[in-house]
């Protein structure tokens, strides 16, 4: 009899042990289950935050070289792309500034909404407050579509009328855009994750591509902005390679 109570005892103990184990093996995949589901879900083929450097990248001058800051005098008409007329370049001196063709191309899709949950913002770092004036100056004046002005598009319609752009190189910016243009661009954007970045760079004047890529990443998935280099400007293909580039990089988390 004493044998059978202790055999029953064990069986007693050992049943309660693997119904404990049990439980928090499936308490453990339920959550790391629904965790994935909740990161999977979460991710689109296209970027949260698409970030443009200006000077050679986004238009075709360099705003340090330019004389003087443009005016609603200063405007050049055109053709906007097969959209209609408008202001295709500014002066500034004898100097033109218009948008390259992938510029062009992408902010009047985002116009039409092709690009649905993506916002657009601006990364450089202008030599000079000078130059940084120039710089605004002319995004209040170039055009996407008649009437609309890039900054109508990003600051107005993508930003609620927030400027959140971060131009130039003076405290609390500096040269090295992984430092502080990106920074406060995650914490300004309202915390944009820095996977979900799209970076346009020239990269001429040193590899911020590859700063920021490098040095901002997050913690979880050790993964930065997507980035490309432009070193002749924004073209239609590069424009489409940043496009891919980052769909290709959501895709790779997503299965991670």
């Amino acid at each position: 009899l004493l044998r059978v109570l202790v055999l029953l005892k064990t069986l007693l103990i050992t049943s309660a042990f693997c119904s404990r184990h049990s439980v928090v093996r499936t308490s453990a995949f339920r959550r790391t289950g629904k965790a994935h589901v909740r990161m999977s879900s979460s991710l689109s083929a296209l970027p949260e935050l698409c970030v443009f450097d200006l000077d050679a990248c986004f238009w075709d001058q360099e705003m340090y070289e330019m004389p003087s800051i443009p005016t609603p005098g200063d405007v050049v008409l055109g053709d906007l792309n097969g959209r209609g007329n408008g202001v295709v370049g500014v002066m500034s001196g004898g100097n033109k500034i218009s948008l390259h063709k992938g510029s062009m191309q992408a902010l009047q899709d985002h116009a039409d909404n092709k690009y649905p949950g993506m916002k657009v913002a601006f990364a450089s770092s202008a030599d000079t407050p000078f130059a940084e004036k120039i710089g605004r100056a002319s995004l209040k004046l170039l055009e996407v579509l008649p009437g609309l002005t890039v900054w109508d598009l990003v600051v107005g319609r993508d930003w609620g009328g927030n400027d959140i752009n971060q131009i130039g190189r003076q405290p609390p910016l500096s040269s090295n855009k992984a430092r502080s243009h990106f920074p406060r661009l995650k914490q300004e954007s309202g915390g944009i994750r820095y996977d979900r970045m799209l970076f346009f760079d020239d990269c001429n004047w040193g590899d911020h591509c590859g700063m920021v890529s490098q040095g901002c990443r997050e913690a979880d998935t050790k993964q930065g902005p997507a980035t490309v280099r432009t070193p002749a400007g924004l073209s239609l293909k590069l424009w489409q390679e940043g496009l891919s580039t980052y769909a290709a990089q959501a895709k790779r988390l997503q299965s991670a």
